[in-house]
């Protein structure tokens, strides 16, 4: 049976999610509006999603840093 779970030291939590958009050479389509079919921005998607988690869908570095309020519950 194959591990699934993994126990870490707080040392060892994660500080960064590594960002695989920024090393794709085609770079995946920006989300379309279901009515008009055309590409929204981030500012069509602060309705529906926190404004942290657009930056993080749209950014295009390659490293983004983990919020503290998740690495907290990652301790847990």
């Amino acid at each position: 049976m194959a591990q699934k779970k993994f126990i870490l030291t707080e040392a060892d939590i994660p500080e960064k999610w590594y960002n695989i958009v920024a090393d794709m050479p085609n770079k995946p389509l920006p989300p379309l509006h279901p009515g008009t079919k055309e590409p929204i921005g981030p500012d069509m998607l602060a309705p529906l999603f926190p404004m942290e988690l657009i930056k993080q869908e749209v950014t295009s570095e390659k490293w983004v840093d983990i919020p503290d309020e998740v690495r907290e519950i990652y301790k847990i």
